[in-house]
């Protein structure tokens, strides 16, 4: 296979959860699980008194039909700031195809910092989307002085199917500059986008996916099995370590349900960089028949950020912690078992010459940005030996069978 390369606090912490839905029902996958630290605020219709954003710190709100929400942060004159959004709509959402969220960072006259990122679901079921925005520190540039900017949450698309508000995860993180005179690190040449050989032997572990990034599963290079529910997202993290890339395969087995039914995207793949934004995202039919989905990435080098040619390769500028989602549309009839394949290739290199700690401000292989509540040890279950590929596909089928005798759909202790 070849993949082509193309503040205002206005609450107690315990509000926030009052923003998220409670747990799930035994019948309804969960819902997304907010940080545990997450402080509860209010954007306003007006960047002129809009609370503050602060470095390092998680936030929730909501975002209801037709509304922008403003929020201030202050950047320095050296870090690349990075602002995040999550949209966690509860599952069972109903949603309109092109409905979604835009995101800008502006100074305060109006000059756009950088790109706008619009958040879509693209597909028929809902499911966690994130994205971010940046100020990145470059000569002629917009944006470079110390100060005051405006962080911005719209709210787009026709909004006929939505009647509640969204819930929202707000971070901001800034990467600590370059050295003053320190030459800029070149960008990668030379390396491949095909997929790494299906191995001959290969270690399973079983995983427990978490509902969103801060308590994704941290995973290792390996096979890991999981079980997937109709309109569920599984979260899990992998360490990437500059100079590595990262490939990624999430397969079905057979639900046992026939083919009576076709999701367009009935499996879908995504992958975030450290900062929460979007590396790559990939989706296939399902019909309750065997199903995967793959892809691969640059590799992990500060200069992508210039010189890459997709935004795909651009997103892998970062050290650090990136985030899988995998999702299954809520048209699949029962709870699937999950395969995903993890491997990561090139050997880990030195990184540029940070002026400060970059794994101080999240961009390191430590635990992710500080707030959150996931476990930082490795959610793994149980570890098991198995022979070759042909045998482990067997074997995932078996487990299908299996999975199906058991309490369908209970709702599993994360």
């Amino acid at each position: 296979m070849v993949w082509s390369r193309s503040g205002v606090v206005v609450g107690a912490a315990a509000l926030c959860l009052a923003l998220f839905p409670a747990a799930a029902t035994a019948e309804d996958p969960p819902a997304y699980t907010p940080a545990s630290g997450a402080r509860t605020v209010q954007g306003t219709e007006s960047g002129v008194d809009s609370p503050f954003l602060e470095k390092s710190a998680v936030y929730a709100d909501t975002l209801g039909p037709g509304e922008k929400k403003y929020y201030r942060v202050r950047l320095d004159d050296s870090s690349n700031a990075f602002v995040s959004t999550v949209v966690a709509p509860p599952p069972g959402t109903e949603i309109g195809f092109t409905d979604g969220v835009r995101l800008s960072l502006t100074s305060t006259d109006g000059s756009k910092c950088g790109t706008d990122v619009s958040l879509t679901f693209g597909g028929e079921s809902t499911r966690p989307v994130a994205g971010a925005v940046s100020r990145r520190m470059e000569r002629d540039r917009n944006c470079q002085e110390a100060g005051e900017y405006l962080y911005a949450v719209e709210w787009t698309g026709p909004s006929e199917k939505a009647v509640e508000p969204w819930p929202l995860e707000l971070t901001y993180m800034a990467e600590p500059g370059l050295k003053p005179g320190a030459d800029e690190p070149r960008a990668p040449t030379g390396w491949s986008s095909g997929g790494p050989p299906a191995p001959s032997t290969m270690t399973r572990k079983e995983a427990a996916g978490g509902t969103g990034f801060n308590d994704a599963a941290a995973v290792r290079e390996g096979v890991w099995q999981d079980e997937i529910r109709p309109g569920e997202s599984r979260f899990y993290r992998v360490p990437v370590a500059w100079g590595q890339q990262l490939f990624l395969r999430a397969q079905l087995a057979g639900s046992g349900s026939g083919s009576s039914f076709f999701a367009v995207d009935g499996l879908r793949l995504e992958l975030y960089n450290t900062a929460r934004a979007r590396v790559a995202d990939k989706a296939v039919g399902y019909t309750g028949k065997p199903a995967g989905v793959e892809f691969g990435t640059a590799p992990a080098a500060y200069a992508n950020r210039f010189a890459a040619e997709t935004e795909a390769e651009r997103a892998m500028h970062f050290q650090g912690w990136y985030y899988v989602q995998v999702t299954l549309g809520d048209r699949a009839r029962e709870a699937v078992p999950l395969r995903l394949d993890v491997d990561l290739r090139g050997t880990a290199q030195s990184g540029p010459p940070y002026d400060g700690d970059p794994a101080a401000a999240g961009f390191g292989l430590g635990d992710p940005v500080a707030g959150t509540g996931g476990d930082p040890g490795m959610r793994v279950l149980g570890i098991a030996g198995i022979g070759t590929g042909t045998a482990l596909v067997l074997g995932l089928g078996a487990w299908s069978y299996a999975a199906r005798r058991r309490t369908a759909g209970a709702v599993r202790s994360r």
